[in-house]
Protein backbone atom coordinates (compact mmCIF):
# COMPACT_ATOMS: atom_id res chain seq x y z
CA UNK A 1 0.00 0.00 0.00
CA UNK A 2 1.57 3.60 -0.89
CA UNK A 3 1.53 6.30 1.55
CA UNK A 4 -1.03 8.37 -0.21
CA UNK A 5 -3.43 5.21 0.14
CA UNK A 6 -2.36 4.65 3.95
CA UNK A 7 -2.81 8.36 4.78
CA UNK A 8 -6.25 8.33 3.43
CA UNK A 9 -6.85 5.60 4.89
CA UNK A 10 -6.39 6.87 8.66
CA UNK A 11 -8.31 9.89 7.55
CA UNK A 12 -11.28 7.46 6.58
CA UNK A 13 -10.62 5.80 10.52
CA UNK A 14 -10.07 9.02 11.86
CA UNK A 15 -13.43 10.67 10.72
CA UNK A 16 -15.46 7.77 11.76
CA UNK A 17 -13.78 7.60 15.06
CA UNK A 18 -14.81 11.55 15.72
CA UNK A 19 -17.01 12.11 19.00
CA UNK A 20 -20.36 13.06 17.81
CA UNK A 21 -23.31 14.75 19.59
CA UNK A 22 -26.50 14.18 18.39
CA UNK A 23 -28.82 17.06 19.43
CA UNK A 24 -32.20 17.97 19.15
CA UNK A 25 -33.04 21.40 19.79
CA UNK A 26 -36.97 22.43 21.66
CA UNK A 27 -36.56 25.90 21.43
CA UNK A 28 -39.80 26.76 23.09
CA UNK A 29 -39.28 23.94 25.78
CA UNK A 30 -42.69 22.13 24.85
CA UNK A 31 -41.11 18.79 26.25
CA UNK A 32 -40.45 20.80 29.89
CA UNK A 33 -44.21 22.64 29.92
CA UNK A 34 -46.31 19.76 28.63
CA UNK A 35 -44.50 16.58 29.59
CA UNK A 36 -42.39 17.84 32.83
CA UNK A 37 -39.49 16.47 31.71
CA UNK A 38 -36.12 18.74 32.93
CA UNK A 39 -33.27 19.32 30.21
CA UNK A 40 -30.82 18.39 29.58
CA UNK A 41 -31.93 14.40 28.65
CA UNK A 42 -28.72 12.53 27.42
CA UNK A 43 -28.54 9.24 26.25
CA UNK A 44 -30.87 7.01 24.13
CA UNK A 45 -32.92 5.51 26.34
CA UNK A 46 -33.61 9.12 28.48
CA UNK A 47 -34.94 10.69 25.47
CA UNK A 48 -36.55 7.55 23.89
CA UNK A 49 -38.84 8.01 27.48
CA UNK A 50 -38.73 11.85 27.45
CA UNK A 51 -40.40 11.70 23.72
CA UNK A 52 -42.97 8.91 24.88
CA UNK A 53 -44.06 11.32 28.09
CA UNK A 54 -44.50 14.43 24.98
CA UNK A 55 -46.35 11.91 23.05
CA UNK A 56 -48.70 11.15 25.36
CA UNK A 57 -49.14 14.56 26.81
CA UNK A 58 -50.09 16.13 23.19
CA UNK A 59 -49.79 13.50 20.29
CA UNK A 60 -50.01 16.62 18.10
CA UNK A 61 -46.52 17.40 18.91
CA UNK A 62 -44.22 17.48 16.33
CA UNK A 63 -41.59 17.59 19.22
CA UNK A 64 -41.69 14.00 20.12
CA UNK A 65 -41.17 12.94 16.43
CA UNK A 66 -37.89 15.31 16.13
CA UNK A 67 -36.80 13.33 19.59
CA UNK A 68 -37.05 9.94 18.01
CA UNK A 69 -35.29 10.80 14.86
CA UNK A 70 -32.55 12.25 16.84
CA UNK A 71 -32.43 8.85 18.68
CA UNK A 72 -32.44 7.33 15.54
CA UNK A 73 -29.62 9.73 13.73
CA UNK A 74 -27.53 8.10 16.76
CA UNK A 75 -28.14 4.57 16.07
CA UNK A 76 -27.29 4.88 12.69
CA UNK A 77 -23.79 7.09 13.41
CA UNK A 78 -22.50 4.24 16.10
CA UNK A 79 -23.48 1.36 13.30
CA UNK A 80 -21.36 3.34 11.31
CA UNK A 81 -18.47 3.37 13.48
CA UNK A 82 -18.96 6.55 14.96
CA UNK A 83 -18.37 7.39 18.73
CA UNK A 84 -22.06 9.03 19.19
CA UNK A 85 -24.02 10.36 21.86
CA UNK A 86 -27.85 11.77 21.70
CA UNK A 87 -28.96 14.13 23.96
CA UNK A 88 -32.19 16.88 24.16
CA UNK A 89 -31.65 20.33 24.76
CA UNK A 90 -34.69 23.20 25.06
CA UNK A 91 -35.28 26.90 26.02
CA UNK A 92 -37.91 28.71 27.65
CA UNK A 93 -41.54 29.23 26.65
CA UNK A 94 -41.27 32.65 25.42
CA UNK A 95 -37.91 31.74 23.71
CA UNK A 96 -35.87 35.09 23.20
CA UNK A 97 -32.31 35.66 24.59
CA UNK A 98 -33.10 33.70 27.88
CA UNK A 99 -33.84 30.80 26.09
CA UNK A 100 -30.62 30.79 24.03
CA UNK A 101 -28.84 30.86 27.12
CA UNK A 102 -30.09 28.37 28.85
CA UNK A 103 -29.80 26.22 25.19
CA UNK A 104 -26.33 27.27 25.12
CA UNK A 105 -24.95 26.27 28.57
CA UNK A 106 -26.91 22.76 28.10
CA UNK A 107 -24.73 22.22 24.83
CA UNK A 108 -21.66 23.16 26.53
CA UNK A 109 -22.21 21.23 29.34
CA UNK A 110 -22.96 17.96 27.49
CA UNK A 111 -19.75 18.85 25.17
CA UNK A 112 -17.67 18.54 27.82
CA UNK A 113 -18.59 15.67 29.65
CA UNK A 114 -18.54 13.62 26.23
CA UNK A 115 -15.28 15.36 24.84
CA UNK A 116 -17.16 15.93 21.43
CA UNK A 117 -15.85 17.22 18.59
CA UNK A 118 -18.97 17.95 16.26
CA UNK A 119 -21.99 18.07 16.28
CA UNK A 120 -25.02 17.12 14.35
CA UNK A 121 -28.63 19.17 14.68
CA UNK A 122 -31.84 17.59 14.45
CA UNK A 123 -34.98 20.18 14.35
CA UNK A 124 -38.77 20.18 13.29
CA UNK A 125 -38.54 23.67 11.54
CA UNK A 126 -37.61 27.03 10.93
CA UNK A 127 -37.78 28.14 14.57
CA UNK A 128 -35.75 25.80 15.93
CA UNK A 129 -33.03 25.88 13.23
CA UNK A 130 -32.52 29.69 14.54
CA UNK A 131 -30.11 28.53 17.09
CA UNK A 132 -27.91 27.05 14.82
CA UNK A 133 -25.33 30.03 14.91
CA UNK A 134 -25.45 29.85 18.62
CA UNK A 135 -24.34 26.28 19.00
CA UNK A 136 -21.86 26.08 16.16
CA UNK A 137 -20.11 29.06 18.65
CA UNK A 138 -19.80 26.10 21.24
CA UNK A 139 -19.11 22.81 18.86
CA UNK A 140 -18.85 22.61 14.71
CA UNK A 141 -21.45 21.84 12.90
CA UNK A 142 -21.26 18.77 10.97
CA UNK A 143 -24.89 18.13 9.86
CA UNK A 144 -28.03 19.23 9.98
CA UNK A 145 -31.04 16.22 9.63
CA UNK A 146 -34.50 17.85 9.44
CA UNK A 147 -37.38 15.80 10.39
CA UNK A 148 -40.90 17.04 8.21
CA UNK A 149 -43.43 15.49 8.91
CA UNK A 150 -46.46 14.92 6.71
CA UNK A 151 -47.37 18.75 5.40
CA UNK A 152 -45.85 20.10 8.49
CA UNK A 153 -43.06 22.04 7.51
CA UNK A 154 -45.12 23.88 4.50
CA UNK A 155 -47.69 24.65 6.89
CA UNK A 156 -45.42 26.14 9.66
CA UNK A 157 -43.91 28.16 6.90
CA UNK A 158 -47.25 29.27 5.71
CA UNK A 159 -47.82 30.41 9.97
CA UNK A 160 -44.23 32.56 9.70
CA UNK A 161 -45.49 33.57 6.91
CA UNK A 162 -49.02 34.96 7.98
CA UNK A 163 -47.64 35.77 11.03
CA UNK A 164 -45.26 38.79 9.74
CA UNK A 165 -48.19 39.69 7.79
CA UNK A 166 -49.92 39.89 10.72
CA UNK A 167 -47.75 42.21 12.35
CA UNK A 168 -46.95 44.07 9.85
CA UNK A 169 -50.76 45.04 9.32
CA UNK A 170 -51.05 45.40 13.14
CA UNK A 171 -47.66 47.22 14.60
CA UNK A 172 -46.52 49.13 11.25
CA UNK A 173 -48.33 52.20 10.85
CA UNK A 174 -47.99 52.53 6.89
CA UNK A 175 -50.52 49.23 7.04
CA UNK A 176 -52.61 49.65 9.82
CA UNK A 177 -54.00 53.10 9.12
CA UNK A 178 -55.44 51.07 6.21
CA UNK A 179 -55.92 47.63 7.42
CA UNK A 180 -57.27 48.78 10.87
CA UNK A 181 -57.66 52.18 10.89
CA UNK A 182 -60.70 52.17 7.95
CA UNK A 183 -62.84 48.82 9.14
CA UNK A 184 -62.58 50.33 12.39
CA UNK A 185 -63.90 53.98 11.49
CA UNK A 186 -67.19 51.91 9.26
CA UNK A 187 -67.90 49.13 12.55
CA UNK A 188 -67.87 52.34 14.85
CA UNK A 189 -69.86 54.42 12.31
CA UNK A 190 -72.22 51.10 11.78
CA UNK A 191 -72.49 50.54 15.52
CA UNK A 192 -73.31 54.11 15.96
CA UNK A 193 -76.41 53.96 13.12
CA UNK A 194 -77.58 50.81 14.79
CA UNK A 195 -77.96 52.39 17.40
CA UNK A 196 -79.83 55.48 16.31
CA UNK A 197 -81.81 53.18 14.31
CA UNK A 198 -80.27 54.99 10.88
CA UNK A 199 -79.13 52.13 9.44
CA UNK A 200 -80.00 53.32 5.74
CA UNK A 201 -78.20 56.34 6.21
CA UNK A 202 -75.26 54.86 7.49
CA UNK A 203 -75.24 52.27 4.73
CA UNK A 204 -74.63 55.11 2.31
CA UNK A 205 -72.05 56.75 4.27
CA UNK A 206 -70.10 53.21 5.03
CA UNK A 207 -70.15 52.61 1.62
CA UNK A 208 -68.72 55.98 0.46
CA UNK A 209 -66.29 55.44 3.02
CA UNK A 210 -65.04 51.97 1.89
CA UNK A 211 -65.23 53.49 -1.84
CA UNK A 212 -63.33 56.55 -0.85
CA UNK A 213 -60.45 54.74 0.80
CA UNK A 214 -59.90 52.11 -1.66
CA UNK A 215 -59.40 54.64 -4.53
CA UNK A 216 -57.07 56.84 -2.40
CA UNK A 217 -55.37 53.27 -1.86
CA UNK A 218 -55.29 52.51 -5.41
CA UNK A 219 -54.38 55.66 -6.97
CA UNK A 220 -51.93 56.61 -4.29
CA UNK A 221 -53.50 59.97 -3.10
CA UNK A 222 -52.69 59.85 0.36
CA UNK A 223 -48.85 58.96 -0.58
CA UNK A 224 -48.79 62.02 -3.16
CA UNK A 225 -50.82 64.59 -1.14
CA UNK A 226 -48.00 63.93 1.87
CA UNK A 227 -45.10 64.22 -0.93
CA UNK A 228 -47.03 68.02 -2.01
CA UNK A 229 -47.49 69.32 1.70
CA UNK A 230 -43.78 68.92 3.06
CA UNK A 231 -43.33 71.68 4.95
CA UNK A 232 -40.61 73.28 2.87
CA UNK A 233 -40.82 75.77 0.73
CA UNK A 234 -41.77 74.48 -2.13
CA UNK A 235 -44.44 72.04 -0.53
CA UNK A 236 -46.18 75.28 0.54
CA UNK A 237 -45.75 76.75 -2.91
CA UNK A 238 -47.41 73.46 -4.59
CA UNK A 239 -50.20 73.27 -1.90
CA UNK A 240 -51.14 76.92 -2.86
CA UNK A 241 -50.93 76.42 -6.37
CA UNK A 242 -53.09 73.18 -6.27
CA UNK A 243 -55.71 74.57 -4.03
CA UNK A 244 -56.03 77.86 -5.96
CA UNK A 245 -55.83 75.55 -9.48
CA UNK A 246 -58.98 73.17 -8.24
CA UNK A 247 -60.67 76.84 -7.24
CA UNK A 248 -60.46 77.90 -10.52
CA UNK A 249 -61.11 74.82 -12.40
CA UNK A 250 -64.40 74.65 -10.63
CA UNK A 251 -64.94 78.25 -11.34
CA UNK A 252 -64.91 77.63 -14.67
CA UNK A 253 -67.47 75.21 -14.83
CA UNK A 254 -69.30 78.42 -13.62
CA UNK A 255 -68.06 80.77 -16.25
CA UNK A 256 -69.21 77.91 -19.11
CA UNK A 257 -72.76 77.44 -17.63
CA UNK A 258 -72.64 81.46 -16.91
CA UNK A 259 -71.65 81.92 -21.17
CA UNK A 260 -73.73 78.86 -22.30
CA UNK A 261 -76.97 79.80 -21.39
CA UNK A 262 -77.89 82.85 -22.31
CA UNK A 263 -76.26 82.28 -25.30
CA UNK A 264 -78.88 79.95 -26.74
CA UNK A 265 -80.83 81.27 -29.68
CA UNK A 266 -82.84 77.66 -30.19
CA UNK A 267 -84.95 76.38 -27.71
CA UNK A 268 -85.14 73.14 -28.03
CA UNK A 269 -87.88 70.31 -26.37
CA UNK A 270 -86.10 69.12 -23.60
CA UNK A 271 -82.79 68.90 -21.46
CA UNK A 272 -81.10 66.67 -23.60
CA UNK A 273 -81.38 68.50 -26.99
CA UNK A 274 -79.97 71.55 -24.92
CA UNK A 275 -76.81 70.02 -23.80
CA UNK A 276 -75.92 68.27 -27.21
CA UNK A 277 -76.74 71.55 -29.01
CA UNK A 278 -73.37 72.21 -31.34
CA UNK A 279 -73.80 75.96 -29.95
CA UNK A 280 -74.50 75.39 -26.58
CA UNK A 281 -71.45 73.48 -26.33
CA UNK A 282 -69.32 75.91 -27.83
CA UNK A 283 -70.61 78.64 -25.65
CA UNK A 284 -69.97 76.52 -22.80
CA UNK A 285 -66.34 75.51 -23.52
CA UNK A 286 -65.43 79.06 -24.93
CA UNK A 287 -66.96 80.43 -21.55
CA UNK A 288 -64.74 77.68 -19.07
CA UNK A 289 -61.38 77.85 -21.16
CA UNK A 290 -60.18 81.35 -19.82
CA UNK A 291 -60.51 79.78 -15.91
CA UNK A 292 -59.87 76.19 -17.24
CA UNK A 293 -56.43 77.23 -18.48
CA UNK A 294 -55.70 79.13 -15.71
CA UNK A 295 -56.17 76.77 -12.95
CA UNK A 296 -54.45 74.50 -14.88
CA UNK A 297 -51.26 76.76 -15.49
CA UNK A 298 -51.49 77.45 -11.69
CA UNK A 299 -50.99 73.57 -11.10
CA UNK A 300 -47.84 73.57 -13.38
CA UNK A 301 -47.01 76.56 -12.07
CA UNK A 302 -46.51 75.56 -8.80
CA UNK A 303 -44.42 72.13 -9.82
CA UNK A 304 -42.25 73.92 -11.68
CA UNK A 305 -41.88 76.90 -8.76
CA UNK A 306 -40.85 73.44 -6.26
CA UNK A 307 -38.38 72.01 -9.00
CA UNK A 308 -36.89 75.06 -9.02
CA UNK A 309 -36.07 75.60 -5.37
CA UNK A 310 -35.03 72.24 -5.26
CA UNK A 311 -32.51 72.27 -8.32
CA UNK A 312 -34.48 69.36 -9.80
CA UNK A 313 -34.00 68.32 -13.29
CA UNK A 314 -37.64 67.96 -13.57
CA UNK A 315 -37.49 71.79 -13.92
CA UNK A 316 -37.54 70.85 -17.46
CA UNK A 317 -40.31 68.67 -17.70
CA UNK A 318 -42.66 71.58 -15.73
CA UNK A 319 -41.72 74.45 -18.39
CA UNK A 320 -42.66 71.99 -21.45
CA UNK A 321 -45.97 71.15 -19.55
CA UNK A 322 -46.72 74.99 -19.69
CA UNK A 323 -45.45 75.69 -23.21
CA UNK A 324 -48.10 72.88 -24.33
CA UNK A 325 -50.59 74.36 -22.16
CA UNK A 326 -49.90 78.08 -23.41
CA UNK A 327 -49.92 77.12 -27.12
CA UNK A 328 -52.89 74.79 -27.12
CA UNK A 329 -54.65 77.16 -26.04
CA UNK A 330 -54.94 79.01 -29.55
CA UNK A 331 -56.22 75.74 -30.86
CA UNK A 332 -59.06 74.89 -28.46
CA UNK A 333 -60.22 78.82 -28.61
CA UNK A 334 -60.27 77.97 -32.21
CA UNK A 335 -62.38 74.89 -32.12
CA UNK A 336 -64.75 76.65 -30.35
CA UNK A 337 -65.51 79.09 -32.34
CA UNK A 338 -65.55 77.25 -35.51
CA UNK A 339 -68.49 75.41 -33.01
CA UNK A 340 -70.01 78.52 -32.05
CA UNK A 341 -70.18 80.49 -35.20
CA UNK A 342 -69.87 77.97 -37.86
CA UNK A 343 -66.44 78.49 -39.25
CA UNK A 344 -64.29 76.27 -41.70
CA UNK A 345 -62.32 74.06 -39.73
CA UNK A 346 -59.11 74.60 -42.14
CA UNK A 347 -58.84 77.77 -39.44
CA UNK A 348 -57.73 75.10 -36.92
CA UNK A 349 -54.48 74.22 -39.02
CA UNK A 350 -52.42 77.89 -38.46
CA UNK A 351 -52.39 77.36 -34.47
CA UNK A 352 -51.53 73.60 -34.33
CA UNK A 353 -49.18 74.22 -36.89
CA UNK A 354 -47.57 77.45 -34.98
CA UNK A 355 -47.97 75.29 -31.99
CA UNK A 356 -46.03 72.28 -32.66
CA UNK A 357 -42.99 74.36 -34.28
CA UNK A 358 -42.91 76.57 -30.50
CA UNK A 359 -43.13 72.96 -28.55
CA UNK A 360 -40.21 71.44 -30.93
CA UNK A 361 -38.09 74.35 -30.41
CA UNK A 362 -38.56 74.98 -26.85
CA UNK A 363 -37.84 71.25 -26.50
CA UNK A 364 -34.67 71.43 -28.46
CA UNK A 365 -32.91 74.31 -26.78
CA UNK A 366 -34.09 73.61 -23.09
CA UNK A 367 -32.78 69.89 -23.63
CA UNK A 368 -29.49 71.15 -25.48
CA UNK A 369 -28.84 73.93 -22.43
CA UNK A 370 -29.34 70.93 -19.66
CA UNK A 371 -27.49 68.50 -21.56
CA UNK A 372 -24.76 71.28 -21.62
CA UNK A 373 -25.41 71.97 -18.38
CA UNK A 374 -25.23 68.49 -16.73
CA UNK A 375 -22.41 67.37 -18.83
CA UNK A 376 -24.27 65.42 -21.55
CA UNK A 377 -26.20 63.33 -18.94
CA UNK A 378 -29.60 61.70 -20.12
CA UNK A 379 -32.06 63.12 -18.15
CA UNK A 380 -34.27 60.95 -15.79
CA UNK A 381 -36.08 62.84 -13.79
Amino acid sequence: MSAKETSLQRGVTETKTSRLLVICVDRDDDIGIKAGVVTPVVGRNACIEAAQRLALEDPEDADSNSIFAAVKTFEDLTSKGYQAEVALVSGVEHKGVQGDEKIVAQVKSIAMQFSANGAVIVSDGEDDESVIPIIQNVLPIISVKRVVMRASRSVEYSYAVLGRYLKAIAFDSKYSKFFLGVPGMLLLIGGIGSVLGLSREIFAVLVSILGGAFLIRAFDIDRAWSNWNKPTPGGFIRTFTLVAGIVMILASLTAGIGAAVPGVTTKPDNILKLVLNQQTIGLFVSGMLPFLWIGIGCIFGGSLLSSWFKGSLRSITDILRIIVLVTLYPVVSQFTTIMVKGDSPYTLIPPLLIGLAVILISASLLFHRYRKKKGGEVLSE
